[in-house]
């Protein structure tokens, strides 16, 4: 079976889009959305799929988690994902949190890599400094590897984000803006809120988080075999790395509210070859 992430710019899935902000509200106005119409057999298929992995699978999964990552990267260098050239087409939020237009902003990947968003963005926008971090010392390794790496313009660092403290290495409330691009997914969901508390340390107050990610029913998350699943929307790949299919009411009552991220507006949209197209349902949330 083919690795569901190649599938990640290449093929047509749903995925989730959000901007968030360190607002502090709590009150928020919600429009319609409903997450991709099953088929018959995509629906079947699902319900006989009920059958969870065993604790102590799962718990080595956890224990391991971090191997795993250091392995994928081993066997796939730089080479597995493409360079992320949306980045600043999907969030124009990297442009209109600017105050004036040549002012500089501070950002904060966290996940990133080796470095296929981190890299482009920096090239695309001379004004921005990057502290970037991963899970996986091997990818850390790498960003530094890369030619484009300076130290003047970014800043790399090995980090758990579920328990290393992010002020270790970043100032508390220096961050303009941090993207978590196809990262949370890959984190146990008993421990993303831990993930986001220690963001919004580093989050200056009224600045923003881009998210990106899994939407449930993409189109990974149907090519799972059975004995795959670890819990609801949560898959283990034959790799050992594990991935969440979120929907837009987890992320508003579990997680982003819950810290004081209130949302600002959110899209959840369809990725096609090269390109982005949103779907007819919008979904908008006001402090």
């Amino acid at each position: 079976m083919k690795d569901s992430r190649m599938f990640h710019e290449n093929i047509s899935t749903d995925c989730l889009n959000l901007t968030t902000t360190s607002t502090g509200g709590d009150a928020f106005q919600k429009k319609g959305h409903s997450a991709r119409i099953l088929s018959p057999e995509e629906a079947e298929r699902l319900a006989k799929d009920k059958v969870l992995m065993t604790d102590f699978k799962q718990l080595k999964l956890e224990k391991e988690a971090q191997k795993n990552w250091d392995l994928f990267y081993k066997r796939n260098s730089t080479n597995f994902f493409k360079d992320r050239h949306w980045t600043t087409r999907e969030f124009q939020e990297l442009k209109a949190c600017r105050e004036f237009e040549d002012q500089k902003l501070t950002i904060l990947e966290a996940g990133c890599g080796v470095g296929n968003c981190l890299f482009p963005l920096l090239e695309e926008d001379l004004n921005i400094f990057a502290y970037a971090c991963d899970f996986s010392p091997r990818a850390v390794e790498y960003v530094k590897k890369n030619s484009l790496y300076s130290t003047e313009r970014c800043k790399v660092f090995q980090c758990d984000l579920t328990k290393d403290d992010l002020t270790e290495n970043i100032p508390a409330d220096s961050v303009d803006v941090v993207t978590l691009i196809f990262v949370l997914s890959a984190i146990h969901p008993d421990k993303m809120r831990l993930v986001l508390k220690n963001i919004y340390k580093v989050l200056k107050p009224g600045k923003c988080v881009l998210f990106r990610d899994y939407g449930l029913y993409d189109h990974a998350m149907l090519r799972f075999k059975s004995g795959s699943k670890l819990g609801e929307n949560f898959y283990v790949r034959q790799d050992g790395t594990r991935s969440y299919f979120f929907t837009e009411g987890w992320l508003e009552l579990w997680t982003f509210d819950h810290h004081g991220l209130g949302m600002t507006h959110g899209t959840v949209g369809m990725r096609l070859p090269g390109a982005w197209e949103p779907l007819a349902v919008r979904t908008h949330w006001f402090p």
